[in-house]
Parts: C-alpha cells; sequence; structure tokens
C-alpha cells in the first residue's frame, strides 16, 4: 500500500510537472484581417489545422470592416497591441515598412532564392533589399461573371468573348419597366468596386495605351487610348443604356440579386457568390479587346510579421507564416474563398487550371499586370469621380480624363517625394 501511494505521489509530482512545463512553453500569437465572410471561414480552417499540428501554440483571430481596418492596424502595433501576424493589400508594404508595422522575414525559414522560385512572379514585390517581408497565400485575377440563368432566359448560348460581343450580349439582358426604368442591367458597373482595376490595367492597354511609366510613377493614360478606354466605359450607360451608376448600390449586390446578366469581378467573390441559394452563375475569361488583345489585372493580400511580435511569439509567428504560405494552406483558400494559390505549384495542376470555375482566373494571370499603387485608395477616388463627373455633372470626357490624371499625379508626386 505504502509503495503504491509513493508511486501515485510520484506520478502527481510528473503530471504536475507537465503541466507547470505545458503552459510554461504555450503562447498565444494574434492574427488581423479585413472582414470578410469566406476569408474568415477559410482562416477558421487554416488556424483549426495549424494548432492541431502545434498543439503548444494558440492563434487568435481578430477582424475589423474593411473601412477601420488600416486605422485599427496602425494603432494597435505602436502600442505594443493587436497582432502578431497581420494582413495586408499588397499596394500598403512601403506605408507599413516606414511606418515600422511589420519586420523582414527570416532568410532561415523564408529564403529569398526559393521563393523567387517557387511562387508566381508578381509575388517579388514583397522583397526589399533582397529580404521579403510578406508573403500571399493567394494571388487573385479579374473574370466575367455571368448569370446562366437569365443567359437561358434571353437564348444566349456562351459568353462574350469580345468587348464588342460584350455590348451586344449586355443589350439583350437589359430589362425595363413601363416608364422606361432599368430593372435589370446587362452588365454592372462601378469604379467602387472592381471596375477601376478593369479600365486600369485592362481597357486602357487594350484600347493600345499603357496606364503608367517609370515603374507606376507617371500617369499615362490621358492619350487618345485611355480616352477611348472611358468612353467604351461611360458608353456603357450613355450610349448603350444597359448599365445604370449606382444600382441597387453595389455592383456585387445586383449581382447577387440576379439583377445583374453579367459581372466583372475577382476570384475572391466566388466563395460568397456560391452561398446564394438559387443563383445559377457561370464563370469566362475577360473579353479581348479592338484587336484581340487579351488584359488582366492581378492582385493579392500577403500576411506579415509584425513589430510588435519578439521573444516565443515571434518564433510562434514565423511558424504560423510559414504554414500560411504551405500548399496545403493555399488549396484551403481556393476550396473556401476562391483566391487562386499563389504558387504554380498548386494554381496550375490540372484539377485546378481546368476548373471551370478557377480556370478563367487562372488563365487570366498569364497576361494579368499588377499595379504597383501608392495609395490604391485615393487612386480609385480619382477614377470615381472623373466617371461622376461625366455621369452627374455632363463634363466632357476628355476633361475629366485630364483632371484625373492630374489627380492621380499628385498623389504620385507626394508618395515618392516628387
Amino acid at each position: 500500500m505504502l509503495k503504491q501511494l509513493k508511486r501515485m505521489a510520484l506520478g502527481g509530482v510528473a503530471a504536475a510537472a507537465t503541466l507547470i512545463g505545458s503552459s510554461a512553453w504555450a503562447v498565444e500569437i494574434e492574427y488581423w484581417q479585413y472582414f470578410f465572410d469566406a476569408r474568415v471561414e477559410a482562416m477558421e480552417q487554416l488556424i483549426e489545422k495549424f494548432q492541431e499540428a502545434n498543439p503548444d501554440i494558440t492563434v487568435k483571430m481578430t477582424h475589423f470592416p474593411y473601412a477601420d481596418y488600416r486605422t485599427k492596424v496602425a494603432a494597435a502595433i505602436p502600442a505594443g497591441e493587436g497582432p502578431d501576424v497581420v494582413q495586408l493589400f499588397y499596394g500598403w508594404l512601403n506605408d507599413y515598412i516606414e511606418a515600422d508595422l511589420i519586420q523582414p522575414l527570416p532568410k532561415d525559414v523564408f529564403d529569398p532564392a526559393k521563393i523567387d522560385s517557387e511562387f508566381f512572379p508578381m509575388v517579388q514585390a514583397m522583397k526589399k533589399d533582397g529580404t521579403y517581408y510578406a508573403l500571399p497565400t493567394a494571388v487573385r485575377s479579374l473574370a466575367l461573371f455571368y448569370n446562366t440563368r437569365l443567359f437561358d432566359e434571353a437564348g444566349i448560348e456562351t459568353p462574350p468573348a469580345t468587348l464588342d460581343e460584350l455590348v451586344e450580349t449586355a443589350k439583350k439582358l437589359t430589362k425595363l419597366d413601363g416608364a422606361g426604368n432599368i430593372t435589370q442591367v446587362g452588365i454592372t458597373t462601378g469604379m467602387n468596386a472592381q471596375d477601376h482595376h478593369w479600365w486600369r490595367e485592362v481597357l486602357v492597354r487594350q484600347f493600345g495605351g499603357d496606364p503608367y511609366e517609370n515603374d507606376y510613377q507617371t500617369v499615362n493614360y490621358n492619350n487618345e487610348a485611355g480616352l477611348d478606354a472611358l468612353n467604351f466605359y461611360v458608353g456603357l450607360e450613355k450610349d448603350h443604356k444597359v448599365t445604370q451608376s449606382g444600382f441597387m448600390d453595389e455592383p456585387q449586390a445586383a449581382f447577387k440579386g440576379g439583377r445583374a446578366g453579367m459581372h466583372i469581378d475577382g476570384s475572391f467573390r466566388i466563395g460568397s457568390l456560391n452561398k446564394v441559394r438559387g443563383l445559377k452563375w457561370g464563370v469566362a475569361e475577360l473579353p479581348a479587346g479592338p484587336d484581340g488583345k487579351k488584359s488582366n489585372y492581378s492582385s493579392y493580400w500577403v500576411n506579415g510579421i509584425t513589430t510588435k511580435a519578439e521573444g516565443e511569439k515571434y518564433d510562434a509567428a514565423v511558424k504560423f507564416l510559414d504554414y500560411l504560405t504551405s500548399d496545403e494552406a493555399m488549396q484551403v483558400w481556393l476550396d473556401v474563398v476562391g483566391e487562386l494559390p499563389a504558387k504554380p505549384s498548386v494554381g496550375l495542376v490540372e484539377k485546378n487550371a481546368n476548373d471551370p470555375t478557377y480556370g478563367p482566373f487562372i488563365r487570366g494571370l498569364e497576361y494579368a499586370n499588377t499595379t504597383k499603387f501608392a495609395n490604391e485608395s485615393a487612386q480609385r477616388q480619382a477614377l470615381m469621380d472623373m466617371v461622376a463627373r461625366i455621369d452627374i455633372e455632363g463634363q466632357d470626357p476628355t476633361e475629366s480624363l485630364e483632371a484625373a490624371a492630374a489627380e492621380e499625379q499628385k498623389i504620385l508626386d507626394e508618395y515618392y517625394g516628387k
């Protein structure tokens, strides 16, 4: 009996020591991203998988509305609060580095040469002075979503392959009430959504231009190509009457509501569209330009390690970010969100590249351009104002184009210190 009690006592001491040791090594890190339902769902799955493999690390996720996100991050990290691993838009990288919000990734885990060879080339924009500061789980491009039910009703068999076909298809899909008001748009429009990317990197190029020069430091769309692209865009409403500014407030809302035949959006929209009951839709590559030229816009969100992360939290953050850039994580993100894997080894496998939904986006990466923004929101606003002056104030497109170019050049000059 005495020996049994002794064994129990020793076992209790050992168990206590184990508990003390495990709690001493357990660490919690915070992950922040902006709120988008599919992205939150995907990250929940990734955190669960990571924690199963790393039971000594707990990852706490916090998310905020997009409009408040940057402000929250900028306030929290300098105060020693907030995330250890943070999500940021690729165009914000320089701002985050200059504000000392993120730190370089350790080369022993994130070898620049290996990243250069394994990721899509656009990711190299995250490298400064030979060191990576952030990496994406996924990249994204644009494509044409179309409502298959509305196509069938209108007798349309295939999505448009050219801009001319886009206009003709949109005409067949547009519906008016007895008073002449649009009740169903043939195609959505809205520079507040993804159209500023479509106009800048797709239409301007398809009409023979190059939107910027000097590594995106000089505006170059205030010319004939830019004017042709602008006239085509505003002409969808003014001339062809197949769309309406502000229809159902947001372009994606009109498409989700079954009130739009076509909608240009990013691959990230797939996850939320899949959840809309009764909505039947397909995806096609963006229509080619007048001379058959194809173009697309690609972008991505990245994850970085903040300057708040130190010691054991830093080590845990490195481990977590390493998992977020793994092949497994990229496939989960594709399946849940619809954003494309950042590595060709995942994105270009036959299953994904030939998928009827993902395929058009993946093929679009082959001819996509990635805008190097100085201030993405301000540059978007300049194009929103450009179209609004024409639609609301009746300003001549040439004058509005010049005003937009001057405003955006001012933004670029201020950022680059010119």
